[in-house]
């Protein structure tokens, strides 16, 4: 199946290439702009499966920018925003954008909802659910769901996104820093034992397979492959 391309818009570097750099390890292709200008220049002259705009952005802002990119065409769109006002998301809404997502987000909270709009927009077939089985473990990272030997475990939002993480990376040491910057993000303010307890939370719930979340002393943690 051919790749899904997505459009990244934001003025700050560093959250483009965090956005870009997850949208690769979905396996999606992924172009930037710096300013709403910019994305409506791209999109006259390409097609994009889905489009990831910030609000508050220099020269043209994404509201104006959403406005413009939809006379021409109906490219699904997640706005991005450092703001919370309702008045914000209603005024998205009713211009068609589609998913609204505050700042500070998770990165792969933001690629299940781009997942999920594919989806619904017919772009992903619906029998695509991508599940990995580690032996009493079963883990469907669409539906966002963790099976443990038959039963559905109830996690955290943020356990669930850590879990993902790691077993997507399974195999690999992955230092504390690392799984802080790309689990909790950029504007992340606490420190290592943040982790620590989450970690320790996660064995708890995964019982029978905590064994599988390895501590590399002095480096971090890893999760081993069968």
């Amino acid at each position: 199946m051919e790749k899904m391309t997505l459009l990244i818009v934001d003025d700050e570097a560093r959250i483009r290439s965090l956005i870009a750099k997850y949208a690769a390890f979905e396996g999606y292709i992924a172009d930037e702009a710096e300013n709403g200008m910019q994305a409506v220049e791209k999109c006259r002259g390409k097609k994009y499966d889905l489009i990831i705009m910030d609000v508050m952005m220099p020269e043209l802002d994404g509201f104006s920018a959403v406005r413009e990119i939809r006379k021409d065409q109906q490219t699904p769109v997640i706005m991005l925003s450092a703001r919370g006002e309702e008045y914000d998301r209603i005024h998205g809404f009713e211009i068609g954008v589609d998913d609204y997502v505050v700042k500070p987000f998770s990165p792969q909270e933001l690629m299940l909802r781009v997942g999920a709009i594919l989806k619904r927009s017919g772009s992903l077939p619906e029998n695509v659910d991508e599940v990995v089985t580690l032996g009493k473990l079963e883990i469907n990272f669409t539906a966002r769901r963790v099976i443990l030997e038959g039963k559905e475990l109830n996690l955290s939002p943020k356990e669930y996104d850590l879990l993902f993480y790691m077993v997507r990376n399974r195999g690999i040491a992955l230092s504390r820093e690392k799984l802080i910057s790309d689990v909790w993000g950029f504007d992340f303010f606490g420190d290592d034992r943040t982790l620590d307890t989450h970690i320790k939370l996660l064995r708890r719930e995964l019982g029978p397979c905590a064994d599988r979340i390895t501590t590399l002393r002095g480096v971090g943690y890893r999760f081993e492959k069968d």
